[in-house]
């Protein structure tokens, strides 16, 4: 499928679950990302679920950014102010460059449906190694509006004007 002559091609992505809580069982924020992603027409290559541990994230976030295979990480959870939540301390050290405009983008959209409570949403987003990485809140309401609002046009090699596919 193409849009404008740009062919489709598929994002192989790994999604990971930052959550001291979530099981496989009822982990619906990583749920809804890989079978958006699948549905898509995008490979998911990796799914995992990691305890808020700066250091346990940076490993695993580490070792998918030198995966060649691997193009994309979406991540979901760890993103608020509680004492546990460290997915942005963990994973800004590792960007070689930050998209400021995903968290920009995310929280003016999220405005729309949640109000203010958006500015306690951290969510981040850079690339390190050609590794694309957007982290977003742990909720599955939130993983909805980056996806819709977001992520399905970026991770779209057919989208225009730009999208990420290039870079990665």
């Amino acid at each position: 499928m193409s849009k404008g002559g740009r062919p489709f091609e598929a994002v192989n992505l790994a999604v990971l679950t930052i959550s001291d809580t979530r099981t496989t069982e009822n982990d619906t924020s990583g749920d809804y990302l890989a079978e958006q992603a699948s549905a898509a027409g995008h490979k998911v290559l990796a799914r995992d679920i990691i305890i808020d541990d700066i250091y346990k994230i940076r490993a695993k976030v580490s070792a998918l950014i030198a995966d060649e295979s691997v193009q994309a990480i979406l991540i979901t959870g760890g993103t608020g102010f509680t004492q546990r939540d460290s997915t942005p301390e963990a994973l800004t050290p590792l960007f070689d460059k930050q998209i400021e405009g995903f968290g920009e983008l995310f929280r003016y959209i999220s405005y729309k449906e949640i109000g203010t409570s958006t500015v306690q949403s951290r969510a981040i987003a850079g690339m390190a190694n050609k590794t694309i990485i957007f982290c977003m809140p742990g909720s599955t309401g939130a993983c909805k509006t980056a996806w819709e609002g977001i992520l399905k046009e970026q991770l779209d090699s057919t989208h225009k004007p730009c999208n990420f596919a290039p870079h990665i």
